[in-house]
């Protein structure tokens, strides 16, 4: 577990641009990224006891996370 989290730019460093941009242009990659930042900062209060949560709910959200981030990599691959 490592209580550090998993920002967007942090994840995909060579496409900070590119993320900011889909943002602004794209409403479908704004709303992953938004869904992505809520669970992401849920995964982030529960690591660090802010909210508990139970094992199960824990690790469906990181499930979650793991789904919006690879599609949120397929995005940036086909726009890359």
């Amino acid at each position: 577990m490592s209580h550090t989290p998993h920002e967007l730019p942090e994840e995909f460093p060579h496409a900070v641009e590119l993320i900011h941009k889909l943002k602004l242009e794209d409403a479908h990659f704004a709303r992953l990224s938004e869904q992505y930042h809520e669970v992401n900062r849920a995964i982030h209060r529960a690591e660090t006891l802010v909210e508990p949560v139970s094992d199960a709910h824990e690790t469906e959200l990181r499930r979650k996370r793991l789904v919006l981030k690879d599609e949120i990599a397929r995005i940036l691959n086909a726009e890359a």
